[in-house]
């Protein structure tokens, strides 16, 4: 389940949890532009024994949108065959998609900072949503985050 949160301090953020283990978790928030050519924001994984955050995720404009990505996902609400990826332009979130029986969407988020630096790091978690409205409310609330319109 998807939660689009806003602060005390107006700063907008997204929370999408497990619907199988509610610790499980991948937030959006913190963002921010430069520039009309891009938007900056933070994600922060949390799992029994994991927190992990990268502090500024890129998304350039003329990149493949995770919007669109993942309101494909919700379009196919009945199912596909194997896995579907989508990855930021320099590869420090990736997300990985797969359809279960039963109409559940895995989500596998991993931030991979730094990956061409020695010592770099990953971690991922996994949240399953419901193929239908869980997905479509996800497309939603990560739109608004990405395009900062605060719901």
């Amino acid at each position: 389940m998807t939660t689009p949160d806003v602060g005390t301090d107006d700063e907008a953020s997204v929370s999408i949890r497990c619907q199988d283990n509610a610790s499980v978790s991948v937030t959006f928030c913190d963002r921010f532009s430069f520039d009309a050519d891009s938007v900056h924001y933070a994600v922060e994984l949390r799992a029994p024994g994991l927190t992990a955050r990268v502090d500024e995720v890129v998304a350039w404009i003329w990149d493949s949108d995770l919007t669109a990505f993942l309101e494909q996902l919700a379009t196919d609400y009945q199912g596909w065959d194997g896995e579907r990826s989508w990855h930021t332009n320099d590869r420090d979130l990736t997300v990985l998609a797969a359809f279960r029986s039963g109409g559940y969407v895995g989500l596998t988020w991993a931030l991979r900072p730094w990956t061409q630096a020695a010592g770099g790091w990953g971690a991922s978690v996994t949240t399953w949503l419901e193929a239908g409205e869980q997905m479509a409310s996800l497309v939603a609330d990560v739109r608004a985050f990405l395009t900062d319109e605060h719901q």
